[in-house]
């Protein structure tokens, strides 16, 4: 009876033991997978810099400084402006380019591991505009071979029936006195009866979206045709009109005072009918301020910060590339009209070209 005891007594203490290892092992199972927990009571402080009382919507730089709160974030996506920024820190800054007072949303979500939490903000941040490209004509000579090139020949070989010869001698133009001066002369010229100047930015600058303006003053004389405009980055290989035309000026002689601004693309050439006119007053002896808005949305004209016309621009127009800037005076052709047969010259003046982001 005492051996059948200890043996059952033995067998017990072995029952005892394995229950006891199952349950270490069971237990330390457990503790290797931990717990994910979404993270919670997500806050989102949005500092814009320069905001004072005077300026609520910050100093005009467009940039904001964000800072987020949320117990258990491992990681961070802001998705603002329709960027989406991923990171590891809290914090985060960010800088507005579109000129204006506007109200964005700020969309954020924090992440530990696969689980998340999202909350959403605004901001209402004004952006002022940035100078990105001019030309001031303050140093007399031959104008800035760093920002300037030309076209050069005959003006009918431009598509309009133009009369002059475009060159690029001191005679038709030059900067003097703080100006730039086109100057159309009546002279057998290489065929023509008239030279005159076209100068670009093209292979030098060109610039998608913003604010380009000119500050000048109109020749006169009747078949004179000056103006100052935007011609599409890819006109060698898409040609015209595919490659767009944003006319920001256009004026002729033989109607003084009238300022046309219009808009070229596939099926709107020629006579298009996306134009406007309005009125300068002495354009020919005062200097004014010829002006274009330009972004995804629309594209605004102006003389002296005057809203004369909008056009309503979409992403199926060809203005969502890069454009650079062209002044030149033409004479006669299909627009410039009759010259005055008691024509000599006349000289377009130009204080500056500017333009914003």
């Amino acid at each position: 009876m005492k051996i059948i005891n200890l043996a059952n007594r033995a067998a017990a203490f072995t029952l005892i033991l394995l229950f006891v290892f199952q349950s270490c092992s069971s237990n330390n199972d457990t503790s290797d997978t931990p717990v994910v927990v979404a993270p919670d009571k997500i806050s989102v402080e949005v500092d814009v810099v320069g905001k004072t009382a005077e300026m609520p919507n910050g100093d005009g730089s467009g940039k904001i400084n964000l800072k987020i709160d949320a117990p258990n974030a491992k990681s961070y996506k802001v998705v603002v402006n329709n960027e989406t920024k991923e990171f590891t820190a809290n914090s985060f800054s960010y800088e507005f380019t579109q000129p204006g007072t506007k109200t964005y949303t700020i969309d954020v979500t924090v992440f530990n591991g696969i689980k998340y939490t999202n909350t959403s903000t605004t901001v209402n941040i004004f952006v002022a505009r940035k100078l990105i490209w001019s030309d001031e004509f303050n140093t007399d000579g031959a104008p800035d071979s760093n920002k300037w090139g030309y076209d050069l020949g005959n003006g009918n070989g431009f598509g309009n029936n133009e009369l002059q010869y475009y060159t690029n001698r001191s005679e038709n133009v030059k900067i003097e006195g703080g100006l730039l001066k086109i100057t159309a002369i009546k002279e057998a010229y290489q065929g023509s009866q008239y030279t005159s100047t076209r100068m670009l930015t093209k292979g030098k600058f060109s610039f998608k979206y913003g604010r380009a303006e000119v500050r000048a003053k109109l020749p006169v004389g009747g078949g004179t045709w000056p103006a100052f405009w935007l011609l599409g980055d890819n006109i060698d290989t898409a040609g015209w009109p595919l490659c767009g035309e944003i006319d920001i000026l256009e004026s002729v002689g033989n109607n003084p005072n009238v300022i046309h601004s219009s808009l070229h693309s596939p099926g709107r050439s020629g006579n298009t009918p996306d134009t406007k006119t309005t009125t300068a007053p002495n354009s020919t002896t005062e200097f004014h301020i010829y002006a274009a808005e330009w972004d995804a949305e629309n594209i605004k004209f102006y003389v002296d910060d005057n809203l004369f016309y909008t056009y309503k621009n979409s992403s199926t127009t060809p203005f969502n590339a890069k454009f650079f800037v062209i002044l030149n005076l033409a004479m006669g052709g299909n627009f410039g009209g009759t010259v005055d047969p008691n024509f000599k010259s006349a000289t377009y003046e130009i204080d500056y070209v500017r333009v914003y982001n």
